[in-house]
Formats: C-alpha cells, sequence, structure tokens
C-alpha cells in the first residue's frame, strides 16, 4: 500500500546531481532495487529502516544516508506513520568509484555539519536561483564524504577471505550487469548473455543473484525505471516514456513505476 504518498522530483540546473526527490511515504515500502547513480538521504520525519547488500540498516533524523551506485537496497518504516526523506541523486562519477566499497560496509555517518550541509542545499535547489551557491554547497558536501569513505578504507582491504570461485562468479555477475547496463532499453536474452560470458544461463543468474541480490530481471527493470525518471523530469509524456524506456506500454511502466515509487509517473513530476 502507498496510499496518500507525496513526491516531488525534478532534475536541478546544477552538475552533478542528476535528480532531487522530496517524498512523503505513510505507508510505501520500495522492493529492492539499485541506481546508477550515488543516493546522499536525509530523514526529515520517522526513520527507515533498509537492506543494502543483504545487510540491514536504520537511518534516524540525526543521519545521513550515503548509498552507492549498483548496490541493491530497499526501504521500509520503522514507526506506522510512515516517513519523509530528502534525496540527493549524484553522478557515478562525483565520488570515488573505489570507494563502493566503504559505502556498502557503512552507509551511515552521524555528522551534524554535513546533514545541515545537505539540508541547506536542499533549499538552493527548491529555489533554483544561486546556481554559485548550489555548486559551492555541493563541492563540500563531496569533499566531506569523501573524508567519510576514506577513513574507512584505511582499514586492511580485505576484510574477509573469498574463494577463487566466488570470484570467478563475481566477474560473471559483473560482465552481464555491463550487458545489462548498455541494452537497457531493448534487453538482451539470457541465452545471449550466457553465450557472451561463456556460462550456463542457470548459473548465470545464480551468480548474478548472489552478487546483486537480486535476478537480472529486476535489476533491469529497476534500470529502466532509473531512465523513465529521466525521461519524465525531462518533461516528456508518459506514453513516450514506456517506449523509450523500454517498457511495453504505458501500463507496463506505471505498474512497475508505482510499485517501485510509491506513486504514478504522472503524480511523480506533478508541481
Amino acid at each position: 500500500m502507498s496510499g496518500g504518498a507525496e513526491v516531488r522530483a525534478w532534475r536541478p540546473r546544477l552538475d552533478g546531481v542528476v535528480e532531487v526527490l522530496h517524498a512523503h511515504f505513510p505507508s510505501h515500502a520500495y522492493p529492492s532495487h539499485t541506481h546508477d547513480a550515488w543516493t546522499v538521504l536525509i530523514v526529515d520525519e520517522g526513520a527507515v529502516r533498509y537492506d543494502l547488500d543483504r545487510h540491514e540498516h536504520g537511518l534516524a533524523q540525526a543521519q545521513v544516508s550515503l548509498l552507492p551506485p549498483h548496490v541493491p537496497h530497499d526501504g521500509r518504516s520503522v514507526l506506522p506513520n510512515g516517513f519523509r526523506k530528502r534525496v540527493l541523486y549524484l553522478a557515478p562519477d562525483r565520488l570515488d568509484e573505489g570507494l563502493i566499497g566503504a559505502a556498502v560496509d557503512q552507509p551511515e555517518y552521524v555528522d551534524p555539519l554535513l546533514r545541515h550541509r545537505i539540508h541547506q542545499l536542499h533549499l538552493v535547489l527548491r529555489d533554483g536561483r544561486e546556481d554559485l551557491e548550489a555548486q559551492s554547497r555541493l563541492t563540500l558536501i563531496e569533499e566531506r564524504l569523501q573524508q567519510h569513505l576514506r577513513r574507512q578504507v584505511e582499514a586492511p582491504a580485505e576484510r574477509h577471505g573469498v574463494g577463487a570461485a566466488r570470484l570467478r562468479d563475481a566477474g560473471v555477475a559483473s560482465r552481464l550487469r555491463d550487458m545489462l547496463d548498455a541494452h537497457v532499453p531493448d534487453g538482451i536474452t539470457l541465452q545471449d548473455a550466457a553465450k557472451l560470458v561463456h556460462a550456463h544461463p542457470a548459473h548465470l543468474v545464480r551468480a548474478f543473484s548472489r552478487e546483486y541480490g537480486m535476478p537480472p530481471h529486476r535489476y533491469l527493470t529497476g534500470r529502466r525505471v532509473d531512465l523513465a525518471r529521466r525521461y519524465l523530469l525531462d518533461g516528456r509524456p508518459a506514453a513516450e516514456v514506456a517506449t523509450l524506456a523500454g517498457f511495453y506500454d504505458q501500463s507496463h511502466l506505471n505498474r512497475h513505476f508505482r510499485k517501485l515509487l510509491g506513486v504514478t509517473p504522472a503524480r511523480f513530476v506533478k508541481p
């Protein structure tokens, strides 16, 4: 159920931020999905519990959460009356890709200064008229996030032993993910992908699901919803967006969009 959900999303005039999302979800729970962006999240009301890479985490109002690209996560309210959140989606190259593992290990920070800076940036972006201030505030936020992440990687790089078979499976899963990313609207058949990576289709599905916490088809659907969001924020009509993003029709888009975001595409871009 996601009745009463309120969502406002837009693409700001700020390099490095691909989307801003303000939302109130009285009852919506996110299914497991991924983004191709860094997700910087603060909660203004309530509290959120989520699984990231199959490990449970919680986010309260005093914290900042940084979710890395391409790592599966879900989300649900801790309290019965839901939660209110604000999100910045940062382009993947805004933070060092080599720090993704650190973000997976510790995605939450109790950092009042960082949270205040994120709050200030949201205010500037909502106003939309102070480009230099927005650029300056984003720069300070990214610098502080990098500092948190780098402190974490000062620990030994290998925290867990990984066998050779697991490493091979991770490579197979990574190559399939690259193929899915390269064929978001048109897709690729499992048989074709299996031939290209020289793996049995069943093994390919198992390796991908084990590595990313979801089957390949769910990952691709999430990427298509992400693509649809970008087209909608560009002002394209939902019927056209459905085709451009790889859905069968507008009804197909609506179903998956609502399942993931709690609102229809029309509500997503409503002023």
